[in-house]
């Protein structure tokens, strides 16, 4: 080879590699893009994206960190940390505006449908005898959220309730081990605390419809900076969806693995998550009256917390939901 080919040979290469140092930092070769999920049956199948390599073949590169503790996950985002985060739309309205430029939901997982439980004792029948025990709950979030929701539906309050803080794993754990009355839980935690003699659930999100929505909610800088990475990031989601169809034993095993659980009881919390279709996302961003509607479902959330002390004021949302990466992905 001549030394004038082998020159050119390296300028093209140069070229090359100019031009792919160029795109994106967030590219496939470049710096991730951290998600944050925990244990809840709704965001089990990203571990689905990790293991079978979804998000490299979109062009994305994610890197999805795991939270043992779900209020971790949402304060590890809000304060900027991470670049997005599986959560509930409630816990996202408690957490408004913070860093990053804020919180901006860009995907609906699913709707809780039962699996999120208020369970008791053998002793206690109904949310109305509940007055005056004490309740095991991770104070604040979601299982909090709905034994405020059963409770107000009987004219109760969480005052009429002795609350017993704690996270949620520690919580069902308490509960089974016989030292609080009741426990506000969900998957994989209400199998530790239906482990109690007696135990029963008295209220769940299935007589809540539309009332917890999971999500997937970005920062407002990641949007600004790298839309086509969030665009990305929603179509690996319906690809991760396409594969449970299809793949249907590996995907249990996958998700079960990552619950720490058996496959048997993931298949008892399968009717408990209302797994969302992309139609079911096109109605959940738009405007409308109902829990259906997530505009609606979050300014009603908003004044409820508010009026039970969950938040002070109510937040600023006109920036909360970003409806575009849903319409791309459906043609829309």
């Amino acid at each position: 080879m001549t030394k004038q080919l082998r020159n050119l040979l390296f300028a093209g290469l140069a070229i090359v590699l100019a031009v792919a140092c160029s795109k994106s930092p967030t590219a496939v070769s470049g710096t991730p893009i951290l998600l944050g999920y925990s244990n809840w049956a709704g965001w089990w199948p990203w571990a689905i994206a990790v293991e079978e390599k979804l998000f490299e073949k979109n062009g994305v590169n994610v890197e999805m960190k795991w939270f043992d503790g779900y209020v971790q996950s949402m304060e590890t985002f809000a304060a900027g940390k991470i670049d997005g985060n599986s959560q509930t739309l409630n816990d996202t309205i408690s957490f408004l505006p913070g860093e990053n430029g804020g919180e901006v939901v860009v995907l609906v997982n699913d709707n809780s449908a039962g699996n999120d439980q208020i369970i008791a004792d053998a002793s206690i029948k109904s949310v109305s005898e509940l007055r005056g025990k004490t309740v095991a709950v991770e104070e604040g979030v979601v299982d909090d959220y709905l034994l405020s929701l059963a409770l107000n539906d009987i004219g109760l309050s969480r005052d009429d309730v002795v609350i017993k803080g704690m996270p949620t794993d520690q919580a069902a754990t308490a509960f089974a081990a016989g030292k609080v009355d009741a426990v506000g839980a969900f998957p994989p935690y209400t199998g530790t605390a239906m482990q109690r003699e007696g135990a029963h659930v008295i209220a769940s999100s299935k007589e809540y419809p539309g009332a917890i929505p999971d999500l997937l909610t970005v920062s407002g800088d990641l949007i600004k900076e790298h839309p086509d990475d969030v665009q990305n990031i929603v179509k690996t989601w319906w690809d991760v969806r396409e594969f449970m169809v299809k793949n249907p034993k590996k995907a249990k095993q996958i998700m079960a693995k990552r619950a720490g659980i058996p496959i048997a009881e993931y298949e008892q919390y399968k009717d408990g998550t209302r797994f969302f279709t992309l139609a079911d996302n096109l109605e959940a961003f738009s405007e409308g009256e109902g829990m259906q509607h997530m505009p609606y479902a979050a300014q009603s959330m908003a004044d409820f917390m508010v009026s039970v002390g969950f938040i002070p004021n109510k937040p600023d949302m006109s920036k909360l939901f970003d409806s575009s990466f849903i319409k791309k992905a459906a043609g829309a």
